[in-house]
């Protein structure tokens, strides 16, 4: 296991248990908090197997300890009916994650003094985080969105998933297995990712149970757009994998032209397919995401 200092948290949201996650380079001392950097779970796992993903002898599948090893308070959470957080009758959609992060919030700015922050979100995760910021555009500092999508026109994936709309519209939650976590690395281009970090990753997300939520797919499926860029008025990242089936290039092309702050990045990534953290190339991933993490702050004057 990693030696980065962690942390857990509780929050309540109503009768909901959350649980929130931490990790740093060094336990923090108080009124010295390095950055505060939150990671936002998508669909099909939860916080701690999509962000700390522990594989012998290559830590870098780890997304926390990296981010700790750049210098920031990296912190996650388990939306509602995910991993070690309540289950309920909820489906989990984007607005329930949205109202998860509203809590979890309140969490960091105790625990560090921080009311704004970096939010970064992968996939389903990427629109829960640009809610998150649309709702309260005073809490996030800087929007990361990968493997982001905001129509679905175009989108090779949702096309396929739509075959389940109804199932989702009907259940709640949905079945699992180890045979679905290897899909995830293969659907987009076979070879893009180990096959075997498939393993760790399905033994880390089905010790939690054999389903998880529908929300987030029918959201995805059925009543997209959920996001308004115009409304995202803090510096925005968009990163996208070569192979990625989640969006097409015109959607997110549509969707970068309409951010209103002319401090907006894009970034394709050759050789990286859906979960560029768990593919082979995934050290230009923590390329690019550092360079925009620490680029300085604009200047308005001499």
């Amino acid at each position: 296991m990693s030696n980065v200092w962690s942390a857990q948290y509780w929050a309540k949201k109503g009768e909901v248990d959350l649980f929130i996650y931490r990790k740093c380079a060094t336990q923090p001392v108080g009124g010295r908090n390095p950055p505060v950097l939150f990671l936002v779970h998508g669909s099909s796992f939860s916080s701690v197997p999509g962000y700390d993903l522990q594989v012998p002898g290559q830590p870098e599948y780890s997304v926390m300890d990296m981010c700790a090893g750049f210098g920031f308070d990296v912190w996650t959470m388990d939306h509602e009916c995910y991993g070690r957080s309540s289950r309920t009758a909820s489906n989990s959609d984007i607005a329930t994650g949205a109202e998860d992060l509203r809590v979890a919030a309140e969490v960091v700015e105790r625990e560090t003094g921080q009311h704004r922050f970096t939010c970064y979100g992968q996939s389903s995760g990427s629109l829960r985080a640009a809610l998150f910021a649309q709702n309260h555009p005073d809490r996030v500092d800087r929007l990361v969105l990968d493997a982001f999508v905001w129509t679905g026109r175009g989108s090779r994936t949702l096309e396929k998933r739509r075959e389940g709309l109804a199932s989702y519209r009907a259940h709640n939650m949905r079945p699992v297995d180890r045979a679905f976590f290897h899909t995830i690395f293969t659907r987009d281009k076979p070879g893009t990712s180990d096959p075997a970090v498939a393993e760790y990753l399905a033994d880390a997300e089905l010790a939690f149970g054999d389903s998880v939520p529908t929300g987030t797919y029918l959201d995805m499926c059925s009543k997209l757009p959920l996001v308004d860029p115009a409304r995202l008025t803090c510096p925005v990242y968009i990163m996208r994998g070569e192979h990625d089936g989640i969006a097409s290039d015109d959607d997110i092309l549509a969707f970068f032209k309409a951010l209103p702050n002319p401090d907006k990045h894009l970034s394709i990534m050759a050789g990286s397919a859906h979960v560029a953290p768990f593919g082979i190339n995934r050290h230009r991933f923590y390329h690019l995401l550092r360079q925009f993490l620490a680029l300085p702050a604009r200047r308005d004057t001499p």
